[in-house]
C-alpha cells in the first residue's frame, strides 16, 4: 500500500506561504509517498490551480510526488497544458502524477468554448496530442479533427520518460476502458462511494484482461476524504461541512467521506482498500489549514500504522 496526503489549497483569506511550507515539509517527514490536487476552475470554494500550486510546492519539497486528480482536460488547450506539465515535472525533476478526464454533463462547456457535443473525442485527441508534444521527437506533426500541427518544435521534454504516468477518472464502463487504454493508472473519485469504486475497479480488472494488459503495471488508487475525531458524531458534523466547503450542495456527496474515531477510520479505510486501492490520497477536509495539518498527524500516528 502507498498512502498520500492532500495539499491544502483554499485561500480565503490569503495564501499561508510558511503554514504550507512546513504542512509539506512535515509530510515528506511522515513518510507519505505523495501530495495531490484537485481542480476547481468554477466552484464554490476559493482554491489556488492545482498545477501552479504544484509548482510552489516542488520547491518546497525533494521526495514528495506531486499529483493533480483530476484534470478536466477537455477545458484546456491541448499545448498549452503539456507545456506545463512538462514545467512541473522539469521543477520537481520527475515527481508529477497527472490525472485527467473529460468530464462530464455538469460541466460548464459554454464556459470554455468547447462543444458539449464533442467534448469526449476533443479529450481523446487532446491526449494523443500531449503525448505527442512529449515525445522523443524535436518536432511535431498532428492532423486531427480539432487541431492540425505541422512540423512545430516542441521543447524541453518532461524528465520523465515518455511522459508523467497518467491516471484516469472514470465511472462508466466505456469511460473506464477509455482509462485503460490511454492510462497508466485509474483513481477513483473522492466523490464516489466505497462500492461504486469496487464497482469500478472490477471493470478496470476486466478491462485489463480484455485489452491484455500488464495489471501489475496500472495501479489503482482511491481519493478518500475524511476526518478522525475521538467523537464520531462531530466527525460526521465537520467531514460534510468540509465536503459542502468543496462541492456545496451536490447530491450525494453527503454518503462519500470516511470518519469518526481513529479505528472508525481505519475500518472505512480498510473497506477501500479491501474494493481495490493500491494508493490511497487521504483528503482531510479540514477547517483550515492547521486542522488539516492536525488531521494528518493524526492519520500517521493513529490510522496508517493499523493499516500495515
Amino acid at each position: 500500500m502507498r498512502y498520500s496526503i492532500s495539499i491544502p489549497q483554499f485561500d480565503a483569506d490569503g495564501f499561508d506561504g510558511e503554514g504550507l511550507r512546513s504542512y509539506l515539509t512535515r509530510a515528506e517527514e511522515l513518510g507519505f509517498e505523495g501530495g495531490w490536487t484537485i481542480e476547481q476552475i468554477i466552484g464554490p470554494s476559493p482554491m489556488i490551480a492545482p498545477m501552479e500550486l504544484l509548482a510552489w510546492a516542488a520547491a518546497c519539497t525533494t521526495t514528495l510526488r506531486l499529483g493533480v486528480a483530476v484534470l478536466i482536460t477537455s477545458l484546456h488547450d491541448p499545448l498549452q497544458l503539456a507545456s506545463t506539465v512538462t514545467a512541473v515535472d522539469r521543477l520537481s525533476h520527475g515527481r508529477l502524477e497527472l490525472g485527467v478526464a473529460p468530464g462530464g454533463g455538469r460541466r460548464k462547456f459554454e464556459a470554455f468554448g468547447v462543444e458539449p457535443t464533442t467534448f469526449i473525442s476533443s479529450f481523446t485527441e487532446g491526449l494523443q496530442l500531449m503525448k505527442a508534444a512529449w515525445s522523443d521527437a524535436p518536432r511535431v506533426t498532428f492532423h486531427g479533427r480539432f487541431r492540425d500541427v505541422d512540423d512545430l518544435p516542441i521543447a524541453p521534454k518532461p524528465v520523465q520518460r515518455p511522459h508523467p504516468p497518467i491516471w484516469f477518472g472514470a465511472n462508466a464502463p466505456r469511460a473506464i476502458a477509455r482509462a485503460v487504454r490511454h492510462g497508466d493508472a485509474f483513481m477513483g473519485a473522492g466523490s464516489s462511494t466505497t462500492a461504486n469504486f469496487a464497482t469500478a475497479v472490477q471493470t478496470v480488472r476486466t478491462e485489463l484482461a480484455e485489452q491484455h494488459k500488464d495489471p501489475s503495471a496500472f495501479r489503482i488508487g482511491k481519493r478518500v476524504y475524511l476526518i478522525v475525531d475521538d467523537d464520531a458524531a462531530r466527525a460526521r458534523e465537520r467531514v460534510l461541512a468540509g465536503l459542502h466547503r468543496i462541492y456545496g450542495s451536490m447530491p450525494g456527496v453527503d454518503a462519500v467521506p470516511v470518519s469518526g474515531t481513529p479505528s472508525d477510520v481505519v475500518r472505512g479505510l480498510r473497506e477501500v482498500i479491501n474494493a481495490g486501492a493500491q494508493t490511497l490520497v487521504l483528503h482531510p477536509v479540514g477547517a483550515s489549514l492547521a486542522e488539516d495539518r492536525e488531521q494528518m498527524e493524526r492519520l500517521a500516528a493513529e490510522v496508517i500504522p493499523q493499516l500495515s
